[in-house]
């Protein structure tokens, strides 16, 4: 994934707000972690305010569902 994919994704689920898009966001997380590491997770994190939205916190570790 790239980190703009990543953008893409991570700011449509977030102006979308469920609890399914919560978990789509996860999802996206993980594969962030797998590809770029924790400092791009918490960066992404930050700046769509997933804290204040989801409390998703920075430092999180999320796994992604397909192992590289």
């Amino acid at each position: 994934m790239t980190l703009e994919k990543a953008h893409e994704l991570i700011a449509m689920h977030s102006n979308l707000g469920s609890g399914y898009n919560r978990n789509a966001a996860r999802m996206v997380l993980g594969e962030v972690m797998r590809d770029f590491g924790q400092e791009t997770v918490d960066a992404l994190i930050r700046e769509y305010g997933l804290e204040q939205q989801w409390e998703i916190k920075p430092g999180t570790k999320f796994e992604s569902a397909f192992k590289s």
